[in-house]
């Protein structure tokens, strides 16, 4: 892209490229895949939005990185990702390699001009779900990273952040679970159930939640696929309050007294009749359903009844 050059190149870039990911990405289909990225067009040239080795990119002829990107690597492979969570409830960013790389320079230009980035998360393989604008609002050499804020809000508290308080510091760790955790755990939940509700199969994505079998709030409740069942909202709702519960064996129970009742046909046939089928599983083992998870869970739900 060496001839599409300017004062406001930087500017220009970075809102063509938001812009694009604005109207790529829907509800029902919220992530890009990799080649995509790779062959984005701006002002008639190929301008890749991540680079094809480094999880950094920063164009050639930009003072300050674009994006930062984080491979994808299963739950079996990978620390929980919550590691890159501090204590301030500022996600961290890990440098790449040497910290006199022109990739880390280029964090430290954006940290200090204050520029926004894009975060593409890896949720499979070759595909990611994008978050932006995102700054950094920190640089910490002495431990080859970087922090990054997913709000504006976090910004004001980037400026005071060796002196938060700690309603400040809750108030920063849900933000970032919220914009960065949350939809990752949900993308990477949902895909390994194939698009579809675990108990009645249906397959509309915007229609579908990525449902903790324990609860995130509790902390055995983990954000990794085999801690997740892919459940519509009717289901979710149900599952949460011990309406339905998933037997060990892996089959749904209804709760005694909901199969005494008499309704309508969402009760009959979207709860009722869902007695005794068998969860539908994810195809890779390290998905389903953690066997100790589950179990927890069906003891609360038989108290619950």
């Amino acid at each position: 892209m060496s001839a599409v050059l300017g004062e406001d190149l930087d500017a220009r870039l970075r809102g063509a490229a938001m812009a694009w990911l604005d109207r790529r990405c829907t509800p029902d289909n919220p992530v890009v895949d990799r080649e995509e990225l790779l062959n984005f067009i701006f002002e008639g040239q190929r301008c890749p939005l991540i680079d094809n080795q480094l999880g950094i990119r920063k164009p050639r002829n930009l003072t300050a990185a674009l994006s930062i990107l984080t491979t994808y690597t299963s739950d079996g492979q990978r620390a929980p990702y919550e590691d890159a969570l501090g204590d301030d409830g500022f996600l961290r960013y890990k440098y790449q390699g040497n910290p006199q790389h022109y990739t880390n320079k280029g964090l430290r230009a954006a940290y200090e001009l204050r520029l926004p980035l894009i975060w593409f998360f890896g949720v499979r393989q070759g595909v990611y779900l994008p978050f932006y604008p995102v700054w950094i609002i920190a640089d910490e050499p002495e431990l080859s990273q970087v922090a990054v804020g997913v709000e504006r809000g976090q910004l004001a508290l980037a400026e005071n952040a060796s002196s938060l308080s700690p309603v400040e510091r809750r108030y920063s760790q849900r933000v970032s679970k919220q914009r960065l955790h949350q939809p990752v755990f949900r993308q990477r939940v949902i895909h390994a159930y194939d698009e579809s509700c675990a108990i009645c199969h249906l397959r509309h994505t915007s229609l579908l939640d990525a449902a903790h079998i324990i609860p995130d709030s509790d902390d055995r409740g983990v954000p990794s696929v085999s801690n997740g069942l892919a459940l519509c909202k009717i289901h979710h709702a149900a599952y949460d309050a011990n309406i339905i519960g998933i037997h060990p064996s892996l089959t749904i129970e209804v709760r005694t007294d909901i199969l005494q009742e008499t309704d309508g046909p969402m009760l009959k046939h979207g709860i009722q009749e869902m007695d005794g089928t068998p969860l539908n599983l994810p195809r890779r083992r390290i998905d389903r359903p953690n066997k100790d998870a589950i179990e927890q869970r069906y003891a609360e739900f038989r108290a619950a009844g």
